[in-house]
């Protein structure tokens, strides 16, 4: 009765019954897989984001394909204040960067095509191919002091369905910005091969040193689709507004957008009210912004303090974003050590088979988690991974 693209294996593995059964004791615990900013007891701009919903243009019904021009341009502009050029006209809105990559895969992909993916990186992706009849192919990030993109490893992986290569910058759990040295090999494969580029920079602005880190949004070497969000941007993942950029060479960068714009006019899934809202729902970005860079600096440097107190644990080199990856003693399975942290300490991390690292000895922890929280949880995973090494 069902497609066989739907025909996921959907029991609890023993993680989620472990986490499942924590949360429900109802007793204190400490979450370090914190991810919802909106969860995190931050401050936000509470009149500016209820006024903005409250514009009365959103009572008139505009069908732009594209979304509203008000609203393209405040993505432009959000854009042009850190020097990036992106017309408006070269903007798509979304409700969601996963409906941003159900357009890409329609307008790149016949069914059984393929798309690059990196690894490690975030498992929603293979849930969002499946459903396009798409066939994610891996490709490694290697660590060697920094990640960096296995070249060697991309190009073994590209056959003749090959469509894109899938980027994010920077990444998530690994935190790491691709170099610009990275974006002009990847323009070179991607053009040699014929292959679109897709870039997701949902944590673009969440730097974790003061080095300029590169957007992909106005690449012109290879035919390229930038993502990003308020869910990440303005820690606003409820209101649901994203877009989708293009740019490239001037020809298929063209068609790309009219071919785009007939898929968007299709559903025409954007709603007016939040359309309208979107260019003081950007505006309130900054302080959000502020907050969440302090809170993730301040955690890294405690958890820096605690793993100078010990020689057993390190923790890999981040650039961005809002994870930490800590390095332990491979004693067990990462997820073993996962459910010992939830039944003995109280402590939920994130163990590093869910990112697809290639082996254990990876725990995958939040740098958004209430500062107080985050100091007493590090404590307790280390305590535990020190007692049992």
């Amino acid at each position: 009765m069902f497609s066989a693209r739907t025909d996921w294996n959907l029991s609890q593995n023993a993680y989620s019954l472990a986490a499942d059964a924590l949360r429900a004791r109802g007793e204190k615990f400490y979450d370090l897989t914190v991810s919802n900013p909106t969860e995190a007891g931050f401050d936000y701009e509470t009149s500016k984001i209820m006024s903005a919903l409250a514009n009365p243009n959103a009572l008139n019904y505009e069908p732009a394909a594209k979304g509203l021009l008000p609203a393209r341009q405040s993505v432009s502009n959000y854009y042009q204040q850190s020097g990036i050029q992106v017309a408006p006209d070269a903007l798509i809105l979304t409700v969601s960067t996963s409906e941003a990559y159900t357009y890409c895969f329609r307008l790149l992909c016949d069914p059984g095509d393929e798309v690059l993916v990196p690894v490690p990186s975030y498992p929603l992706f293979e849930f969002l191919a499946e459903l396009q009849d798409v066939k994610l192919v891996p490709y490694e990030l290697v660590y060697d002091h920094g990640w960096l993109i296995d070249f060697h490893s991309l190009e073994h992986a590209i056959s003749s369905r090959t469509r894109a290569v899938l980027v994010v910058n920077p990444n998530n759990p690994t935190g790491s910005y691709a170099k610009p040295w990275e974006i002009e090999r990847l323009n070179e494969v991607s053009t040699s091969h014929s292959l679109a580029i897709i870039a997701d920079e949902v944590f673009l602005d969440y730097g974790l040193d003061s080095a300029q880190h590169r957007s992909f949004a106005e690449n012109s070497g290879a035919l390229t689709f930038t993502l990003s969000g308020l869910s990440k941007i303005a820690g606003l993942p409820q209101m649901k507004v994203a877009w989708l950029g293009t740019s490239g060479p001037e020809s298929l960068a063209r068609e790309a957008m009219a071919r785009l714009e007939v898929i968007a006019d299709t559903y025409l899934s954007m709603n007016a009210p939040i359309q309208c809202a979107l260019p003081d729902l950007l505006d309130s970005r900054h302080e959000l912004q502020r907050q969440l860079r302090d809170r993730s600096g301040a955690n890294l440097s405690e958890l820096d303090r605690q793993l100078g107190g010990q020689k057993l644990c390190s923790r890999l080199h981040v650039e961005g974003g809002w994870y930490g990856i800590l390095r332990v003693p491979v004693t067990r399975s990462d997820e073993a050590l996962a459910i010992a942290l939830i039944e003995s300490e109280s402590v939920l991390v994130h163990p590093g088979h869910f990112y697809d690292f290639a082996s254990d000895g990876h725990l995958v922890i939040s740098l958004i988690t209430p500062i107080d929280e985050f100091a007493e949880g590090v404590r307790r995973v280390l305590r535990l991974v020190t007692q049992h090494s």
